[in-house]
Protein backbone atom coordinates (compact mmCIF):
# COMPACT_ATOMS: atom_id res chain seq x y z
CA UNK A 1 0.00 0.00 0.00
CA UNK A 2 2.70 2.54 0.61
CA UNK A 3 4.85 1.48 -1.82
CA UNK A 4 1.95 1.66 -4.48
CA UNK A 5 2.54 4.51 -7.28
CA UNK A 6 0.48 6.54 -8.12
CA UNK A 7 -0.38 6.39 -4.42
CA UNK A 8 -4.14 4.30 -3.73
CA UNK A 9 -5.48 7.04 -2.49
CA UNK A 10 -4.82 9.22 -5.79
CA UNK A 11 -5.70 6.18 -8.03
CA UNK A 12 -9.11 5.41 -5.94
CA UNK A 13 -10.34 9.05 -6.66
CA UNK A 14 -9.00 8.68 -10.10
CA UNK A 15 -12.51 7.51 -12.07
CA UNK A 16 -10.27 6.10 -15.16
CA UNK A 17 -8.21 3.91 -12.66
CA UNK A 18 -9.56 0.33 -12.74
CA UNK A 19 -8.62 0.39 -8.92
CA UNK A 20 -12.87 0.35 -7.82
CA UNK A 21 -13.54 -1.30 -4.19
CA UNK A 22 -11.20 -0.77 -1.08
CA UNK A 23 -11.38 -1.96 2.39
CA UNK A 24 -11.05 0.50 4.71
CA UNK A 25 -10.86 1.40 8.91
CA UNK A 26 -10.16 5.07 10.70
CA UNK A 27 -8.75 8.01 8.32
CA UNK A 28 -10.35 6.58 5.27
CA UNK A 29 -13.11 5.32 7.13
CA UNK A 30 -14.10 9.30 8.16
CA UNK A 31 -11.58 11.49 6.79
CA UNK A 32 -11.18 10.54 3.73
CA UNK A 33 -13.18 12.58 0.83
CA UNK A 34 -13.29 11.01 -2.85
CA UNK A 35 -16.90 12.93 -4.57
CA UNK A 36 -16.88 10.37 -6.64
CA UNK A 37 -17.10 7.35 -3.99
CA UNK A 38 -20.91 6.14 -4.40
CA UNK A 39 -21.00 3.03 -2.13
CA UNK A 40 -20.03 2.68 1.11
CA UNK A 41 -20.44 -1.37 3.10
CA UNK A 42 -20.76 -1.21 6.55
CA UNK A 43 -19.94 -4.30 8.42
CA UNK A 44 -19.99 -3.15 11.66
CA UNK A 45 -21.46 -0.78 14.54
CA UNK A 46 -21.23 2.91 14.35
CA UNK A 47 -22.70 5.59 16.05
CA UNK A 48 -22.80 9.61 16.75
CA UNK A 49 -20.56 11.48 14.93
CA UNK A 50 -18.14 8.56 13.62
CA UNK A 51 -21.53 7.15 11.55
CA UNK A 52 -22.47 10.47 10.09
CA UNK A 53 -19.35 10.84 8.66
CA UNK A 54 -19.02 7.34 7.62
CA UNK A 55 -22.32 8.09 5.95
CA UNK A 56 -21.47 11.52 4.48
CA UNK A 57 -18.37 9.48 2.13
CA UNK A 58 -20.89 8.19 0.06
CA UNK A 59 -22.74 11.69 -0.32
CA UNK A 60 -20.44 13.75 -1.62
CA UNK A 61 -21.24 15.69 -5.21
CA UNK A 62 -19.82 14.62 -8.27
CA UNK A 63 -20.93 15.14 -11.65
CA UNK A 64 -23.05 12.32 -12.92
CA UNK A 65 -24.00 10.87 -9.86
CA UNK A 66 -27.25 11.59 -8.02
CA UNK A 67 -27.16 9.90 -4.62
CA UNK A 68 -25.02 7.38 -2.44
CA UNK A 69 -25.65 4.16 -1.37
CA UNK A 70 -24.82 2.44 1.81
CA UNK A 71 -25.32 -1.18 2.46
CA UNK A 72 -25.85 -1.87 6.14
CA UNK A 73 -24.92 -5.21 7.52
CA UNK A 74 -24.56 -4.43 10.87
CA UNK A 75 -27.86 -2.83 11.39
CA UNK A 76 -26.15 0.66 11.96
CA UNK A 77 -29.25 2.56 10.92
CA UNK A 78 -30.72 2.07 14.28
CA UNK A 79 -28.72 4.74 15.93
CA UNK A 80 -28.92 7.01 13.14
CA UNK A 81 -32.06 8.63 14.34
CA UNK A 82 -30.32 9.62 17.53
CA UNK A 83 -27.01 10.80 15.56
CA UNK A 84 -29.12 13.26 13.29
CA UNK A 85 -30.48 14.62 16.84
CA UNK A 86 -27.56 15.47 17.99
CA UNK A 87 -25.79 16.16 14.54
CA UNK A 88 -28.62 17.75 13.04
CA UNK A 89 -30.67 16.10 9.80
CA UNK A 90 -31.17 17.51 6.21
CA UNK A 91 -32.27 20.50 4.73
CA UNK A 92 -36.14 21.14 6.65
CA UNK A 93 -35.30 19.07 8.88
CA UNK A 94 -35.70 15.91 6.95
CA UNK A 95 -33.76 12.86 7.57
CA UNK A 96 -31.09 12.49 4.53
CA UNK A 97 -31.01 8.57 4.33
CA UNK A 98 -33.73 7.01 2.85
CA UNK A 99 -34.92 3.43 1.67
CA UNK A 100 -33.82 2.55 -2.16
CA UNK A 101 -37.49 2.54 -2.73
CA UNK A 102 -37.56 6.17 -2.67
CA UNK A 103 -35.36 6.28 -5.64
CA UNK A 104 -37.09 3.40 -7.32
CA UNK A 105 -40.12 5.39 -7.17
CA UNK A 106 -38.26 9.04 -8.68
CA UNK A 107 -37.03 6.50 -11.41
CA UNK A 108 -40.23 5.50 -11.97
CA UNK A 109 -41.76 8.99 -12.10
CA UNK A 110 -39.26 10.56 -14.04
CA UNK A 111 -39.55 7.77 -16.72
CA UNK A 112 -43.14 8.25 -17.10
CA UNK A 113 -42.48 11.91 -17.32
CA UNK A 114 -40.32 11.39 -20.42
CA UNK A 115 -42.85 8.53 -22.03
CA UNK A 116 -45.82 11.52 -21.52
CA UNK A 117 -43.31 14.06 -23.33
CA UNK A 118 -42.35 12.22 -25.56
CA UNK A 119 -45.82 10.91 -26.56
CA UNK A 120 -46.99 14.37 -26.42
CA UNK A 121 -45.04 15.27 -29.26
CA UNK A 122 -46.18 11.65 -31.42
CA UNK A 123 -43.03 9.50 -29.95
CA UNK A 124 -44.62 6.38 -28.39
CA UNK A 125 -41.91 4.87 -26.72
CA UNK A 126 -43.92 2.19 -25.86
CA UNK A 127 -44.95 0.93 -29.54
CA UNK A 128 -41.10 1.68 -30.36
CA UNK A 129 -40.23 -0.88 -27.50
CA UNK A 130 -42.69 -3.75 -28.80
CA UNK A 131 -41.62 -3.74 -32.53
CA UNK A 132 -38.70 -6.40 -33.67
CA UNK A 133 -35.06 -5.04 -32.67
CA UNK A 134 -33.27 -3.98 -35.88
CA UNK A 135 -36.59 -4.32 -37.89
CA UNK A 136 -37.07 -1.89 -40.48
CA UNK A 137 -40.67 -0.70 -38.73
CA UNK A 138 -38.35 0.22 -36.01
CA UNK A 139 -35.73 1.90 -37.12
CA UNK A 140 -38.03 3.76 -38.90
CA UNK A 141 -39.68 4.69 -35.99
CA UNK A 142 -36.83 5.55 -33.87
CA UNK A 143 -36.01 8.21 -37.29
CA UNK A 144 -39.52 9.36 -36.87
CA UNK A 145 -38.40 9.82 -33.03
CA UNK A 146 -35.05 11.58 -33.83
CA UNK A 147 -36.81 14.22 -35.77
CA UNK A 148 -39.65 15.12 -33.52
CA UNK A 149 -38.10 15.55 -30.63
CA UNK A 150 -34.39 17.35 -31.98
CA UNK A 151 -36.20 20.64 -33.19
CA UNK A 152 -37.07 23.56 -32.07
CA UNK A 153 -34.16 24.14 -29.43
CA UNK A 154 -36.16 24.66 -26.43
CA UNK A 155 -38.28 21.10 -27.53
CA UNK A 156 -34.85 19.76 -27.78
CA UNK A 157 -33.80 20.85 -24.27
CA UNK A 158 -36.54 19.65 -22.47
CA UNK A 159 -36.26 16.28 -23.73
CA UNK A 160 -32.63 15.90 -23.22
CA UNK A 161 -33.46 17.02 -19.56
CA UNK A 162 -35.77 14.68 -19.40
CA UNK A 163 -33.33 11.67 -20.53
CA UNK A 164 -30.83 13.23 -18.20
CA UNK A 165 -32.74 12.74 -15.15
CA UNK A 166 -33.75 8.94 -16.10
CA UNK A 167 -30.28 8.45 -17.17
CA UNK A 168 -28.79 9.35 -13.84
CA UNK A 169 -31.54 7.87 -11.67
CA UNK A 170 -30.79 4.43 -13.45
CA UNK A 171 -27.74 4.48 -12.48
CA UNK A 172 -28.40 5.67 -9.35
CA UNK A 173 -30.43 2.58 -8.49
CA UNK A 174 -28.32 0.05 -10.29
CA UNK A 175 -26.97 -3.14 -9.29
CA UNK A 176 -30.52 -3.51 -7.98
CA UNK A 177 -32.45 -6.00 -9.93
CA UNK A 178 -35.30 -3.67 -9.60
CA UNK A 179 -33.28 -1.48 -12.72
CA UNK A 180 -34.06 -4.79 -15.14
CA UNK A 181 -38.17 -3.25 -15.07
CA UNK A 182 -36.84 -0.21 -16.70
CA UNK A 183 -33.93 -1.23 -19.05
CA UNK A 184 -35.81 -1.66 -22.15
CA UNK A 185 -37.91 2.32 -21.85
CA UNK A 186 -34.05 3.96 -20.63
CA UNK A 187 -32.69 2.23 -23.59
CA UNK A 188 -34.94 3.92 -26.02
CA UNK A 189 -35.06 6.89 -24.44
CA UNK A 190 -31.14 6.68 -24.31
CA UNK A 191 -30.68 5.74 -27.91
CA UNK A 192 -32.97 8.80 -29.21
CA UNK A 193 -30.78 11.15 -27.22
CA UNK A 194 -27.71 9.80 -28.37
CA UNK A 195 -28.38 9.80 -31.66
CA UNK A 196 -29.71 13.81 -32.00
CA UNK A 197 -26.64 14.72 -30.01
CA UNK A 198 -24.26 12.44 -32.71
CA UNK A 199 -26.38 14.12 -35.27
CA UNK A 200 -25.64 17.92 -33.94
CA UNK A 201 -22.17 17.18 -33.16
CA UNK A 202 -19.24 19.04 -34.98
CA UNK A 203 -16.99 15.65 -34.30
CA UNK A 204 -19.43 13.35 -34.99
CA UNK A 205 -18.79 9.93 -33.85
CA UNK A 206 -19.23 6.74 -35.09
CA UNK A 207 -22.99 5.05 -34.21
CA UNK A 208 -21.49 1.97 -33.32
CA UNK A 209 -19.68 3.89 -30.75
CA UNK A 210 -22.66 5.24 -29.28
CA UNK A 211 -24.16 2.29 -29.16
CA UNK A 212 -20.86 0.94 -27.16
CA UNK A 213 -21.97 3.77 -24.27
CA UNK A 214 -25.72 2.49 -24.53
CA UNK A 215 -24.45 -0.81 -23.58
CA UNK A 216 -21.99 -0.09 -20.77
CA UNK A 217 -24.78 1.52 -19.60
CA UNK A 218 -27.38 -1.10 -19.32
CA UNK A 219 -23.96 -3.75 -18.51
CA UNK A 220 -23.97 -5.18 -21.97
CA UNK A 221 -27.91 -6.63 -21.75
CA UNK A 222 -29.77 -3.79 -23.57
CA UNK A 223 -32.92 -4.63 -25.39
CA UNK A 224 -34.35 -1.38 -25.81
CA UNK A 225 -32.77 0.35 -29.34
CA UNK A 226 -30.83 0.09 -32.25
CA UNK A 227 -30.12 4.44 -33.56
CA UNK A 228 -30.38 4.74 -37.03
CA UNK A 229 -26.93 5.94 -38.83
CA UNK A 230 -26.05 9.39 -39.53
CA UNK A 231 -25.69 10.60 -43.15
CA UNK A 232 -21.66 10.43 -43.34
CA UNK A 233 -21.55 12.85 -40.47
CA UNK A 234 -21.10 16.96 -40.51
CA UNK A 235 -22.22 19.00 -43.80
CA UNK A 236 -19.32 20.20 -45.23
CA UNK A 237 -20.31 23.92 -46.50
CA UNK A 238 -17.47 24.02 -49.05
CA UNK A 239 -18.38 20.98 -51.24
CA UNK A 240 -22.84 21.47 -50.85
CA UNK A 241 -25.10 21.82 -53.79
CA UNK A 242 -26.80 24.32 -52.24
CA UNK A 243 -29.88 23.69 -54.95
CA UNK A 244 -29.53 20.50 -55.08
CA UNK A 245 -30.12 20.35 -50.55
CA UNK A 246 -32.80 22.96 -51.25
CA UNK A 247 -34.81 20.53 -53.58
CA UNK A 248 -33.87 17.27 -50.79
CA UNK A 249 -35.57 19.42 -48.14
CA UNK A 250 -38.89 20.18 -49.38
CA UNK A 251 -38.93 16.59 -50.25
CA UNK A 252 -38.00 15.35 -47.03
CA UNK A 253 -40.04 13.63 -44.16
CA UNK A 254 -37.61 14.57 -41.98
CA UNK A 255 -36.99 18.05 -41.81
CA UNK A 256 -36.41 18.76 -38.55
CA UNK A 257 -33.18 16.37 -38.75
CA UNK A 258 -32.04 17.93 -41.72
CA UNK A 259 -32.42 21.88 -40.49
CA UNK A 260 -30.58 20.41 -37.23
CA UNK A 261 -27.96 19.13 -39.05
CA UNK A 262 -27.40 22.46 -41.38
CA UNK A 263 -26.88 24.51 -38.11
CA UNK A 264 -24.89 22.24 -36.46
CA UNK A 265 -22.65 22.55 -39.63
CA UNK A 266 -23.18 26.36 -39.98
CA UNK A 267 -22.35 26.37 -36.09
CA UNK A 268 -19.24 24.90 -36.47
CA UNK A 269 -18.26 26.66 -39.55
CA UNK A 270 -19.08 29.99 -37.64
CA UNK A 271 -17.01 29.19 -34.81
CA UNK A 272 -13.99 28.10 -36.76
CA UNK A 273 -14.08 31.30 -38.92
CA UNK A 274 -14.19 33.83 -35.64
CA UNK A 275 -11.61 32.28 -33.96
CA UNK A 276 -9.33 33.05 -37.13
CA UNK A 277 -10.88 36.32 -37.03
CA UNK A 278 -13.24 38.27 -34.62
CA UNK A 279 -14.98 40.99 -36.95
CA UNK A 280 -16.85 37.96 -38.04
CA UNK A 281 -19.11 38.18 -35.19
CA UNK A 282 -22.16 39.62 -37.11
CA UNK A 283 -22.19 36.31 -39.13
CA UNK A 284 -23.40 35.33 -35.82
CA UNK A 285 -25.53 37.79 -34.45
CA UNK A 286 -27.33 37.13 -37.92
CA UNK A 287 -27.05 33.05 -37.57
CA UNK A 288 -28.77 33.71 -33.50
CA UNK A 289 -31.31 35.97 -35.06
CA UNK A 290 -32.58 33.69 -37.60
CA UNK A 291 -32.38 30.59 -35.22
CA UNK A 292 -34.50 32.57 -32.46
CA UNK A 293 -36.91 33.65 -35.43
CA UNK A 294 -37.96 30.46 -35.79
CA UNK A 295 -38.06 29.12 -31.87
CA UNK A 296 -40.16 32.13 -31.09
CA UNK A 297 -42.66 31.05 -34.12
CA UNK A 298 -42.56 33.69 -36.64
CA UNK A 299 -40.87 32.12 -39.01
CA UNK A 300 -41.27 28.82 -40.08
CA UNK A 301 -39.25 25.54 -40.90
CA UNK A 302 -39.08 25.90 -45.00
CA UNK A 303 -38.05 29.78 -44.32
CA UNK A 304 -35.25 29.36 -41.60
CA UNK A 305 -33.75 26.51 -43.73
CA UNK A 306 -33.95 29.00 -46.79
CA UNK A 307 -32.31 31.80 -44.78
CA UNK A 308 -29.45 29.16 -43.33
CA UNK A 309 -28.59 27.87 -46.99
CA UNK A 310 -28.23 32.13 -47.92
CA UNK A 311 -26.12 32.03 -45.22
CA UNK A 312 -24.00 28.71 -45.54
CA UNK A 313 -23.15 30.68 -48.99
CA UNK A 314 -21.89 33.76 -47.34
CA UNK A 315 -19.50 31.68 -45.36
CA UNK A 316 -18.53 29.48 -48.20
CA UNK A 317 -17.44 33.02 -49.81
CA UNK A 318 -15.86 34.68 -46.38
CA UNK A 319 -13.81 31.48 -46.11
CA UNK A 320 -12.04 31.95 -49.28
CA UNK A 321 -11.59 36.00 -49.26
CA UNK A 322 -8.72 35.89 -48.18
CA UNK A 323 -7.69 34.47 -51.07
CA UNK A 324 -9.39 36.63 -53.29
CA UNK A 325 -7.37 39.42 -51.19
CA UNK A 326 -4.40 37.93 -51.74
CA UNK A 327 -3.69 37.78 -48.37
CA UNK A 328 -3.39 34.82 -45.60
CA UNK A 329 -6.17 34.76 -42.88
CA UNK A 330 -3.81 35.91 -40.67
CA UNK A 331 -3.06 38.72 -42.94
CA UNK A 332 -6.39 39.77 -43.44
CA UNK A 333 -7.56 40.07 -39.88
CA UNK A 334 -5.21 42.68 -39.84
CA UNK A 335 -7.19 44.56 -42.56
CA UNK A 336 -10.72 43.83 -41.71
CA UNK A 337 -9.34 45.49 -38.22
CA UNK A 338 -8.20 48.15 -40.32
CA UNK A 339 -11.33 48.32 -42.49
CA UNK A 340 -14.01 47.69 -40.25
CA UNK A 341 -15.12 50.32 -39.77
CA UNK A 342 -13.36 52.70 -41.96
CA UNK A 343 -13.50 56.13 -43.58
CA UNK A 344 -14.45 56.81 -47.21
CA UNK A 345 -11.36 55.42 -49.18
CA UNK A 346 -10.70 55.40 -52.62
CA UNK A 347 -9.08 51.99 -54.48
CA UNK A 348 -5.77 53.33 -54.21
CA UNK A 349 -5.95 54.21 -50.33
CA UNK A 350 -7.35 50.55 -49.64
CA UNK A 351 -4.36 49.41 -51.50
CA UNK A 352 -2.29 51.45 -49.20
CA UNK A 353 -4.31 50.08 -46.41
CA UNK A 354 -3.35 46.27 -47.08
CA UNK A 355 0.14 47.22 -47.98
CA UNK A 356 0.12 48.88 -44.05
CA UNK A 357 -1.37 45.43 -43.16
CA UNK A 358 1.14 43.18 -44.64
CA UNK A 359 3.85 44.94 -43.41
CA UNK A 360 2.65 45.80 -39.54
CA UNK A 361 2.22 41.79 -39.37
CA UNK A 362 5.45 41.12 -40.21
CA UNK A 363 7.02 44.04 -38.00
CA UNK A 364 4.90 42.28 -35.13
CA UNK A 365 5.52 39.21 -35.68
CA UNK A 366 9.06 39.94 -35.21
CA UNK A 367 9.01 41.38 -31.71
CA UNK A 368 7.11 38.83 -30.54
CA UNK A 369 9.67 37.16 -27.96
CA UNK A 370 9.34 34.58 -25.08
CA UNK A 371 6.60 34.93 -22.20
CA UNK A 372 5.94 38.81 -24.01
CA UNK A 373 2.76 39.23 -22.63
CA UNK A 374 4.18 39.13 -18.85
CA UNK A 375 6.76 41.63 -20.23
CA UNK A 376 6.11 45.30 -20.39
CA UNK A 377 8.99 46.36 -21.91
CA UNK A 378 7.61 44.03 -24.63
CA UNK A 379 3.85 44.84 -24.35
CA UNK A 380 4.83 48.67 -25.18
CA UNK A 381 7.70 48.04 -27.58
CA UNK A 382 4.87 46.20 -29.94
CA UNK A 383 2.58 49.58 -28.81
CA UNK A 384 5.04 52.17 -30.29
CA UNK A 385 5.68 49.75 -33.63
CA UNK A 386 1.69 49.68 -34.28
CA UNK A 387 1.42 53.29 -33.26
CA UNK A 388 4.33 53.97 -35.58
CA UNK A 389 3.29 51.77 -38.55
CA UNK A 390 -0.37 53.33 -38.60
CA UNK A 391 0.76 56.91 -38.47
CA UNK A 392 3.18 56.26 -40.99
CA UNK A 393 0.82 54.37 -43.39
CA UNK A 394 -2.60 54.72 -43.16
CA UNK A 395 -4.45 57.85 -45.14
CA UNK A 396 -5.30 60.70 -43.78
CA UNK A 397 -8.61 59.96 -44.22
CA UNK A 398 -8.14 58.29 -40.51
CA UNK A 399 -8.25 60.68 -38.18
CA UNK A 400 -7.10 60.96 -34.53
CA UNK A 401 -9.68 59.46 -32.40
CA UNK A 402 -10.17 56.31 -35.74
CA UNK A 403 -6.51 56.19 -35.78
CA UNK A 404 -6.48 55.58 -31.97
CA UNK A 405 -9.46 53.28 -31.92
CA UNK A 406 -7.38 51.24 -34.76
CA UNK A 407 -3.94 51.10 -32.24
CA UNK A 408 -5.71 49.55 -29.53
CA UNK A 409 -7.96 47.08 -31.66
CA UNK A 410 -4.60 45.76 -33.22
CA UNK A 411 -2.80 45.57 -29.84
CA UNK A 412 -5.78 43.74 -28.50
CA UNK A 413 -5.63 41.07 -31.31
CA UNK A 414 -1.95 40.28 -30.95
CA UNK A 415 -2.56 39.81 -27.21
CA UNK A 416 -5.27 37.53 -27.32
CA UNK A 417 -4.66 35.53 -30.53
CA UNK A 418 -0.61 35.45 -30.07
CA UNK A 419 -0.28 34.11 -26.25
CA UNK A 420 3.21 32.86 -27.44
CA UNK A 421 5.68 33.01 -29.93
CA UNK A 422 5.47 31.21 -32.63
CA UNK A 423 1.93 29.91 -30.72
CA UNK A 424 -1.24 31.02 -31.40
CA UNK A 425 -4.83 30.35 -33.13
CA UNK A 426 -3.06 30.32 -36.65
CA UNK A 427 -0.07 28.30 -36.04
CA UNK A 428 -3.08 25.79 -34.18
CA UNK A 429 -4.83 26.25 -37.51
CA UNK A 430 -1.75 25.09 -39.63
CA UNK A 431 -0.65 22.07 -37.83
Amino acid sequence: MNESRPALEERFKDTDDPLRLVFVCAMWLTGFDAPSCSTVYLDKPMRNHRLMQTIARANRVFPGKHSGVIVDYANVFTSLEKALAIYGAGKGGANPVKGKEALVLELRKAVEAATVFCLSHHVDLDAIEKLPLGGLERLERLEFAINALISPDPLRIQFLGHERLVITLFRAVKPDPVALEFMGRVSCIAAIADAIRAKLNPNPVDVSMVMEGIGKLLDESITGARIPGTAGGLLDLSKIDFVALAKRFKASTTKNTDLEELKAAIRAQLEKLIRLNKTRTNYADKFEELIESYNSGSRNIEDLFEELLKLSRNLSDEQQRHARESMTEEELVILDILTRPAPELTSYERTEVKKVAWDLLARLKQLLVLNWRQKSSARSQLKMTIEDVLDTGLPRAYEKPLYQQKCSAVFEHLYESYPERDAGVYADEAG
